[in-house]
C-alpha cells in the first residue's frame, strides 16, 4: 500500500505547481493593487469596487446568462448522443467516440475562423438559403453567433463525461427495472438518468466554466461588441 502511496507524489506536485499555486495568486491580486508585479504590493480592495461598476455588472450578467444558455443547450444535445453511443457494441463505440473528439483535434481559432465563414453575410449559411429562396439573416456579430461557436466548441466536453458514466450501468438494472413493472420512460429516470448523473455534473460544470471565461469565440464571432468574462481578463 505504501508504494501506491509514492506513486500519487508525481501527482501531488503537478497538482500543488498548477492548481494550488495560480489559485493562490489569484488571491493575493485579488487584495492587493500590485498588477502584474507583488513586489512593493499593498492591501486594497479596488479589485472589488470595480464589480459594482455598471459596466462590469452588465458583463457578469451577459456571461452568466450566455453560460447558462449554452450548457443547457450542450446538455441538450449531448446528452442524446451520449446515450445513442453507449447502445452501439463495444467495438464501435470507440469509433464513435473518436468522431465525436476529432473537431478539438483542430486548433480552437481555426475552428472559430470556420464559423465566421459560415455565418457570415456572404458566407455558407445565406448561400444555402439564398438557393433555396429563403431570407437571409444577419447573426454575425450577435450574440447567437456567439453561442453557437460556444455550443459547437464545448459540446464535446459534455458528451464525453455523460458517455464515461452511461458506459459504466450495468445493463442487468434495466432488466431489474423492466422485470418490477416499470416502462421505457420510467426505467431512463429512475434507473438511466440516475446513474448518469456524475457525468452531467462534470460536464455542466467543465462547460460553464469554459463558455463563461471564452475569449477567443466572443471575440472574433461577437466582434467585440459581445463581451464575456473572458474579454475582461485578455
Amino acid at each position: 500500500m505504501k508504494h501506491f502511496k509514492n506513486m500519487s507524489i508525481p501527482y501531488i506536485l503537478w497538482a500543488l505547481a498548477f492548481i494550488v499555486a495560480p489559485f493562490i495568486l489569484i488571491i493575493i491580486y485579488a487584495f492587493t493593487d500590485s498588477g502584474q508585479s507583488l513586489t512593493g504590493a499593498t492591501f486594497s480592495l479596488d479589485s472589488f469596487r470595480d464589480m459594482i461598476d455598471p459596466l462590469y455588472a452588465t458583463v457578469f450578467i451577459r456571461s452568466f446568462e450566455t453560460g447558462v444558455i449554452t450548457t443547457a443547450l450542450c446538455f441538450l444535445f449531448g446528452y442524446p448522443m451520449a446515450y445513442f453511443i453507449t447502445k452501439f457494441s463495444e467495438r464501435v463505440q470507440p469509433v464513435l467516440i473518436l468522431f465525436t473528439t476529432i473537431p478539438m483535434w483542430i486548433n480552437l481559432l481555426l475552428r472559430t475562423y470556420a464559423w465566421i465563414g459560415i455565418l457570415s453575410n456572404n458566407g455558407i449559411l445565406n448561400m444555402i438559403l439564398k438557393l433555396f429562396h429563403l431570407p437571409q439573416v444577419s447573426i454575425m456579430y450577435t450574440g447567437v453567433a456567439v453561442n453557437i461557436g460556444l455550443i459547437c466548441n464545448f459540446l464535446p466536453f459534455m458528451i464525453l463525461p455523460i458517455y464515461t458514466s452511461l458506459s459504466k450501468m450495468d445493463p442487468s438494472l434495466l432488466e431489474a427495472a423492466y422485470d418490477l413493472g416499470a416502462n421505457k420512460i420510467q426505467a431512463f429516470t429512475k434507473v438511466v438518468f440516475k446513474y448518469s448523473i456524475p457525468g452531467v455534473l462534470n460536464g455542466v460544470i467543465l462547460t460553464f466554466l469554459m463558455a463563461i471565461s471564452a475569449f477567443v469565440i466572443p471575440k472574433l464571432l461577437g466582434g467585440g461588441q459581445y463581451t464575456l468574462l473572458g474579454n475582461l481578463i485578455e
